[in-house]
């Protein structure tokens, strides 16, 4: 069953003031590269959108990160993508409790996956 409104609401201002707020492109950059969020069904898909290095009048997405609520054990599931373009959970912490821990653990990055 996918979010419902009250959720996506509370969602995406738990992720504004918990990993936006942080992970904002400085001002002088937010003319090229903005920050956004999927709350398609139950995946909640982060990502930077930019201009194409190749075909500047087109803005392409970069992934960062794929948080899945799984409601039967009320846990979120944490994926990164790898360069075969896949999503692949990520082993250090592949789950946690809450969101905002997911959140933590995205933007904590310890090994690397989700910002390089």
């Amino acid at each position: 069953m996918p979010f419902t409104e009250f959720e996506i609401a509370e969602h995406a201002d738990l992720i504004e003031k918990r990993f936006w707020s942080r992970r904002r492109p400085p001002l002088h950059l937010r003319e090229k590269i903005r920050e956004g969020q999927r709350l398609d069904g139950l995946p909640i898909e982060l990502f930077f959108a930019r201009p194409s290095f190749f075909r500047p009048g087109e803005i392409i997405e970069e992934d960062i990160a794929r948080i899945q609520w799984v409601r039967a054990r009320k846990i979120w599931k944490i994926y990164w993508k790898r360069a075969d373009l896949n999503w692949h959970r990520y082993d250090p912490h592949p789950e946690a409790a809450t969101l905002a821990e997911a959140l933590r653990i995205i933007d904590e990055d310890a090994c690397c996956c989700f910002f390089g």
